[in-house]
């Protein structure tokens, strides 16, 4: 990973000190990829929180969760490009606390479901959850060439990935529910896509915070 920015100026101008400069987005083309899977995200939250309500699936309501608040927040870095390093690793760090509450809430949703209801289906399960891995891997190609950048960038990158294996997650715990007619694989899927949020939060948190000091 390359040292980062250490002047309070937007990334595309550099500091003027030889030091390697972190892509920040501020590209006409970035813009345009970014527009484009806050679209996907949209789209993809409506038709999986449909299925998150009729079925009182937690990972399917992880999932759901998870195309909403990717919207905003990649609605966030769309704002944030080519201001200030400081603006920019502000709004990563934002990014990153509410991925870590959304793991939170997700665990204690999952907890909840422990505890009541029945199982369920888990063919509806697995049918949206490769609809989001669709979703995200159409995201995930307009991305990668973008995968490293400044924490804003990167977050971006991160919340993309994360959604991939997420929605791998909730169709083998579909696949497990229909096979074991049990509501077990769901809540445990449904920790599990909690555990991977609040890491990718954390790396988040702490690129932002690294970017803030060496922003003075």
């Amino acid at each position: 990973m390359t040292e980062p920015l250490t002047q309070d100026v937007p990334a595309a101008s550099g500091c003027g000190c030889g030091a390697p400069v972190k892509f920040d987005g501020a590209s006409p083309a970035y813009r345009r990829i970014l527009l484009a899977v806050i679209a996907i995200n949209a789209v993809a939250f409506v038709a999986v929180a449909g299925g998150a309500l009729v079925q009182g699936s937690a990972s399917l309501g992880a999932n759901a969760l998870d195309f909403l608040a990717d919207s905003a927040t990649y609605a966030i870095s769309l704002w944030a490009i080519g201001k200030s390093v400081r603006v920019r690793s502000g709004a990563a760090l934002v990014k990153g606390a509410s991925l870590a509450l959304l793991a939170v809430f997700i665990l204690g949703f999952a907890v909840w479901r422990a505890v009541s209801g029945a199982p369920p289906e888990g063919t509806v399960i697995t049918g949206l959850g490769l609809f989001g891995f669709v979703a995200n891997a159409v995201a995930a190609l307009l991305l990668v060439r973008h995968r490293d950048g400044d924490a804003n960038v990167r977050s971006v990158w991160l919340c993309t990935r994360n959604d991939l294996i997420e929605s791998l997650v909730v169709a083998a715990a579909g696949g497990l529910v229909w096979l074991t007619a049990s509501r077990w694989p769901d809540l445990i899927a449904g920790v599990v896509l909690a555990l991977v949020f609040l890491q990718s939060a954390w790396s988040i948190i702490r690129q932002s915070q690294a970017e803030l000091r060496a922003a003075g």
